[in-house]
């Protein structure tokens, strides 16, 4: 007899594994129709059979699992529905592939401190960038870059996304810094050894996590640190996904590395169209910065403007 309804060991309804399942893994129907046949032959479950076959890892199980023990509020989609609509949105199929939920780290002033100085200056910011984005079309893509390491660049590019996520505009936080990255960092719960790298390198769907409490929100990880890190960030692949990500949401924001060490931070202004420049006080030497203008004057990508990081 085949399994179908909740696993009482571990909670979690089979039907709930089987849907999220196939959205997570992009099981094809070939495959749903093999897990199927084997399920009738052994008499296992949806989600045993496809463990079995091969046709996802017991990682894929896991963070299934995870989002279908998460609990619904009443009055909202039932966790399926839910977990599929927020991470793809306006989004095609590509960014179904359905990560942890994380939570804000406590260096998140924004989240933790909402209506401190560095807050409100963060709102302020967020305001003038969405001026410049007035009449856009599609998602407003911003790579965050900055000369040096040490200047405050992933804070701002988390915390903005926040802010732009708190307004209700759907966001999504794009970690691509491969050399040294931190947005697991920033929010706890982040698996740092799978993420934008590997999807990348393996053309395959990134994993998006949901943030708690902040359900506009969602966050790529870079995946680690990888040995090619400019290959794969000017790989066509990458591009293919800054333009599904642009068609599902209304900001993507994207970290980067320091640029007066890699051409990371290029060549990922180059796809995004778009850059916000970092320095800090009392930091960022002037010819630093100089040549940050002089090398993005270089790619094709319009300069939004510089933040002065005094924090």
């Amino acid at each position: 007899m085949t399994t179908t309804g909740a696993d009482d060991s571990l909670g979690v309804d089979e039907s709930q594994l089987r849907a999220i399942l196939i959205d997570n893994c992009q099981l094809s129907s070939e495959g749903v129709e093999q897990i199927t046949s084997h399920m009738q032959a052994s008499g296992r479950s949806f989600s045993e059979a496809a463990l079995q076959l091969g046709l996802v890892s017991s990682l894929d199980l896991e963070d299934a699992r995870a989002w279908a023990r998460r609990p619904a509020s009443r009055g909202e989609p039932g966790v399926v529905e839910a977990a599929i609509h927020k991470v793809s949105g306006r989004a095609r199929r590509m960014l179904s592939r359905i990560g942890h939920q994380v939570q804000p780290g406590r260096d998140l002033m924004i989240v933790h401190d909402p209506y401190g100085t560095r807050s409100e200056k963060l709102r302020a910011l967020r305001t003038e960038l969405m001026l410049l984005a007035d009449g856009a079309q599609r998602a407003v893509n911003i790579a965050i870059v900055s000369p040096l390491a040490g200047e405050g660049r992933s804070q701002l590019a988390a915390e903005l996304a926040v802010a732009f996520a708190q307004l209700g505009r759907s966001t999504i936080l794009v970690d691509a810094d491969m050399r040294r990255p931190r947005q697991h960092q920033l929010f706890d719960g982040t698996d740092p050894q799978r993420g934008l790298a590997q999807a990348i390198a393996g053309r395959t769907s990134p994993y998006v996590h949901a943030v708690q409490g902040l359900e506009q929100l969602h966050l790529v990880a870079a995946g680690g640190t990888a040995p090619n890190p400019l290959e794969l960030l000017s790989d066509s692949f990458f591009r293919q996904l800054v333009d599904e990500w642009s068609g599902g949401y209304h900001f993507v924001i994207i970290d980067t590395p320091p640029v007066s060490a890699y051409a990371d931070g290029l060549a990922v202004a180059t796809v995004a169209g778009r850059a916000l420049v970092v320095n800090r006080a009392a930091h960022t030497p002037y010819g630093a910065m100089k040549e940050l203008l002089r090398r993005l004057a270089t790619a094709d990508s319009q300069l939004l403007g510089a933040v002065l990081n005094s924090f």
